[in-house]
C-alpha cells in the first residue's frame, strides 16, 4: 500500500535525479570547452590525454544518470496511480508528484527532439 510520505519521497527522487542530470551535463560542456581549449593551445599530450578521460567520464555519467531517473520516474508513476485508486485523489502531494512528473516527461521529450 502506497502512502503519501512514499509518494514524496519518490517526488524528491525525481527532482534530485533532473538536478543532477542537468549538473552532468553543464559539466560535461565545461570539460569539452577546456578539451578544445587545450589542442587549441597545444597542450601537453599527457594533460591533453588526461583531459580526454575526464571528458569520457562526465559523458558516461549522463546515460546511467537518465536510466536511473526513468527508473525512478516509473516507481513514482505507480505509487501515484496506487494512492488514486485507493482514496488519494487530491492534495498538495499529489499535485506535485504530477507536476514533477510532467516536467520529467517534457524534459525527456526535449532530449529526444
Amino acid at each position: 500500500m502506497s502512502t503519501l510520505r512514499n509518494l514524496k519521497i519518490k517526488t524528491s527522487t525525481c527532482k534530485r535525479l533532473v538536478k543532477e542530470l542537468h549538473s552532468y551535463e553543464k559539466e560535461v560542456e565545461r570539460e569539452a570547452a577546456k578539451t578544445a581549449d587545450m589542442k587549441e593551445k597545444n597542450a601537453d599530450p599527457y594533460d591533453l590525454k588526461q583531459q580526454e578521460n575526464v571528458l569520457a567520464e562526465s559523458r558516461m555519467m549522463i546515460p546511467d544518470c537518465r536510466k536511473r531517473l526513468e527508473s525512478a520516474l516509473a516507481d513514482l508513476k505507480g505509487t501515484l496511480v496506487e494512492l488514486e485508486v485507493s482514496s488519494e485523489k487530491e492534495g498538495p502531494e499529489i499535485d506535485e508528484a504530477r507536476s514533477t512528473i510532467a516536467d520529467v516527461e517534457k524534459s525527456f521529450q526535449s532530449e529526444d527532439a
